[in-house]
């Protein structure tokens, strides 16, 4: 064989060489190849049909038989529900597009953050004053919600943000004796009217300040107030 057969025929081999995806054709690899560049990010459909420059029926034909091949998938992206986008198989999708632990199947999910934000003020309602480790902790061990520190920490910055709860640093004096001096912590808002959030189902109930007819006659210290109340007191305890 001519040296330019040979180089002929090593150029006709080489596309199978060099694939990783052997039987593919040329369309649904070079859509492959545009989807696999953006990683965990994925991409639109539009933005597919630009980069791979081939015809939008043909791009269209490539990503159903690459799905049905499960080599690419569509995913969620919240910021744009209406937009069909694509993934590589092998990544998971970044925050950015899934909206991170706050959303569940593309969908914000209220009822967790709802029942995080309960028990939440709850303990510190309970603590008097509490740190964000503190409450991730007790919310560990006591196995009322699975949560990361920095869910917790999240939605702190958002309730004292709705004036829930206020923001104060360690004294390391008096109530603040078993917390570091300049630690960040969060108590309850003075005159906040606890449990006016959405209320929950089962053990996660909200506060019955929220139903009780002589809420507006209760004051710390008062006659009436959280530390004689049984119903507060048992809410505070967890006893259901």
């Amino acid at each position: 064989m001519s040296r330019s057969s040979e180089a002929a025929a090593m150029k006709r081999k080489r596309p199978n060489m060099d694939s990783a995806t052997p039987g593919l054709v040329d369309a649904d690899r070079i859509v492959l190849d545009v989807v696999k560049s953006k990683r965990n990010l994925g991409i639109w459909v539009a933005e597919v049909k630009k980069e791979a420059n081939l015809a939008p029926t043909i791009v269209d034909k490539s990503l159903m038989s690459l799905v049905k091949k499960k080599l690419i998938k569509q995913v969620v992206n919240i910021q744009n529900k209406g937009r069909k986008h694509y993934m590589a198989v092998e990544f998971e999708p970044s925050e950015e597009l899934t909206g991170g632990a706050w959303y569940s199947e593309g969908n914000l999910d209220k009822e967790f953050i709802t029942i995080l934000r309960d028990t939440c003020l709850r303990v510190i309602a309970k603590q008097t004053v509490a740190t964000t480790e503190g409450i991730h902790d007790f919310l560990k061990h006591r196995q009322v919600a699975e949560c990361t520190r920095q869910q917790v920490a999240e939605i702190l910055n958002s309730m004292v943000l709705d004036n829930a709860i206020i923001e104060v640093k360690s004294t390391g004096l008096g109530e603040y004796h078993s917390i570091p001096v300049g630690t960040v912590c969060y108590r309850t808002a003075s005159g906040a009217a606890l449990g006016t959030g959405p209320k929950t189902i089962g053990p996660m109930a909200s506060i019955p300040c929220g139903a009780c007819p002589s809420i507006s006659l209760c004051t710390p210290n008062g006659i009436i107030s959280p530390q004689t109340c049984v119903y507060y007191t048992k809410w505070l305890n967890f006893e259901f």
